[in-house]
Parts: C-alpha cells; structure tokens; sequence
C-alpha cells in the first residue's frame, strides 16, 4: 500500500573507505513515484515510476549497495562536473591566459577529469518536507581542482515538482573567471532497470534540427552543426532508438552508436527537448531544459563487465542517457554557446523529468 502524502526518508548507504558515511535522501510521492539521491556524486540511485497498470519499477542504471559507485566509474546518475563532455586536448584559453586540464579520455578531458564532482562527497544542506519534496546538496571545487580555475561554489536540488515529476536545479558561484558546464547523467531504462530489456525499441523524440558531428573521439568537428534531415540523427518525428542505429554511417561509427549533441534553439528558456516512450510498461519521459545542448547515448560503452542491480551485468544499449549541457569542447570553440563563468554571476541549470503514461492524454 502506497502512502497517502509525499515525504521524505533519510538513510545511511555506505561509508567511503575513510569512514565517512554515504548518505541516501529519499523523496516520496503519493502514487508511489520515489526519487532517491546519494550524496556520494550527488546522483540519482534511483527512480520508481509508475507503468500504464500503476505499478512501480527502478527505471534508471545504478547499483543496489555503495560499493558499486565506489568501485566503478560509469556515471550512473550522477551529476557530472566542472565540464560535463570532451575537451579537446584536456586544454582551453579562458581570457588570454592557457589552461591544462588532468586527461583522463586518451589525451582529453571528460567529464571533469579523473576525480570530477561525481567522485565527490557531497553535503546534504537542506532537506524540505511538504507537498514538494526536496534534497539539497553542496560541493565546494578548489581552485585548481583538475586543472580549472577559481574556487566555485555549487549547489544541486532534486524536487518532486508534481505527482510523477523531478526537477533537478543547478547553481554555481565563482570567485575568478571559470568555465563551467554542469549535468546529470542518468542511464534511462524505461522498461525497467532490471527488466533485462534494451532500449532499442523505444520510440524517441528530439526537438532539434541539427546535430554536431564529431571524429573517433567524439571531439566535435569544425564548422557550424549540420542538419539532421535526412540522416540517422534525424528524431524530430517519433523515431525507434533501434531503427538507425546500425547503418554503416562515418558518424555512427565515430560514436559506436549515438553519442552525439543536439543543437537545441531556445537557450535560456525551460522547454521540451525530447520524448522517449517504452512500447511494453507504456512509460513516457518529456525531458525539459534550458540548455542550449542535449547529449544523446546510447550506452555504446556498456560491455557487460559491470554488474548492476538486482545483479544484472549491463550491456551495450541496456540504457540511454539524454543529457542537457553546453556543447562539447565549448571553451575551445568561440562559435559555440560559451561555458564561461564570471565572478558576480550565477550559473543556473534548471531539468525536469516529466513522467506519465500511454493512455493518460499528455
């Protein structure tokens, strides 16, 4: 039996192998709809979302106990950052004055570097009860911390926004000019975490109309992006994740499948950025954003050599990630949307997942 009003539960995870505990905050809604956040990577653990019959199942990657998160770095859930995605050369130019960054992707950087924020203890600062239920996290970067300058000050909240609704916002501060680029990465199985079905025949949907092509290390190419008409990256109209993805096309070779950024129009304004619908349990997501980029993968590095919930090993198209951020390699590409950030300014990044069901007229 489901409880009859949100709330929230707070637990004990883990413990890093220094002893310091590894919190879980979980943030209830009343049809059984339940997000739960570890503050190790600030990362979604889990997601309990009703089917089209109202039953409730796990429907993002992740691990059932600490060890999993501490022992392999694949992201699930968690918020990635200083620079979510590739820069070229782990190098950028920030005002005139050069900037090395720790490569940990071949001789780039990736998702922060080696020890980036989803390797982080995070604070737990605020927890809200009520009828919108929240978790509050903080992370204070060093200056310096994987080659980035200016310590900056960070901020993440998961809310329960409505009965089948989580909003994730992002805020940051800096004390020096800094670049910064933050996401969440959750793996998106709509089926089920554990229902050992791939998302090949879920039917996707991206409102964008062009894409950046990227060379075999997923480092954008030059030039302006290209239009997805009349190519595998064309989602505009409801489209199977499966149907094109495996064409013997350069770009879907460069990416082992789709691991490509959409230009989204509109940046700085919350708004639809995609769909994506699972033909058997009749879940829907709409991802909103207000971002200019939303990185689409399709879990093209799952090689079956982790083992996840419920003690599944996860395989290559197990998941999806939809990802809002910049563009890739933006510090390196003054003709994309800049990452830079100012002292005196606030970054702001603001997703909601939006859940419903086939049938229920959205």
């Amino acid at each position: 039996m489901v409880d009859a009003v949100p709330h929230v539960a707070r637990e004990i995870f883990g413990a890093l192998p220094d002893g310091r505990p590894v919190e879980r905050v979980s943030l209830r809604a009343a049809n059984g709809f339940e997000a739960r956040i570890i503050n190790f990577g600030a990362a979604l653990q889990a997601l309990m979302v009703p089917d089209k019959d109202e039953r409730c199942d796990d429907v993002v990657l992740g691990h059932d106990e600490f060890k999993g998160y501490l022992d392999h770095r694949r992201f699930f859930g968690a918020t990635v950052g200083r620079n979510a995605n590739r820069i070229a050369n782990a190098r950028f130019v920030l005002d005139g004055t050069a900037v090395q960054l720790t490569a940990n992707n071949g001789k780039h950087a990736l998702h922060g570097g080696p020890d980036g924020f989803d390797r982080k203890l995070w604070q737990i600062t605020d927890i809200e009860e009520g009828a919108e239920p929240c978790v509050t996290l903080a992370y204070v970067s060093a200056d310096g911390e994987e080659g980035y300058p200016g310590r900056l000050d960070v901020r993440v909240s998961y809310r329960l926004t409505g009965p089948s609704e989580l909003s994730i916002s992002f805020e940051a501060r800096a004390d020096r000019p800094t670049i910064v680029n933050l996401t969440n990465h959750s793996f998106f199985n709509l089926e089920g975490a554990a229902s050992g079905e791939d998302i090949l025949d879920h039917r996707l949907t991206v409102f964008a109309d062009r894409f950046l092509a990227i060379d075999p290390d997923a480092i954008p190419l030059p030039g302006p992006p290209r239009t997805v008409a009349g190519t595998p990256f064309d989602f505009r109209n409801p489209s199977t994740i499966g149907a094109r993805i495996r064409r013997d096309e350069p770009q879907l070779r460069n990416g082992r499948g789709y691991d490509h950024n959409f230009c989204l129009d509109g940046a700085g304004e919350l708004r639809l950025a995609a769909r994506l619908e699972a033909p058997r349990s009749g879940r829907v997501l709409e991802l909103l954003t207000d971002q200019a980029g939303l990185q689409l993968y399709s879990g093209n590095y799952l090689d079956g050599s982790i083992q996840g919930k419920q003690g599944l090993l996860y395989r290559q198209s197990d998941a999806i990630c939809l990802e809002p951020q910049a563009w890739p390699d933006t510090p390196n590409r003054p003709d994309f949307p800049s990452a830079r950030l100012a002292p005196g300014d606030t970054y702001r990044h603001h997703i909601v997942y939006r859940f419903a069901s086939t049938g229920e007229g959205r």
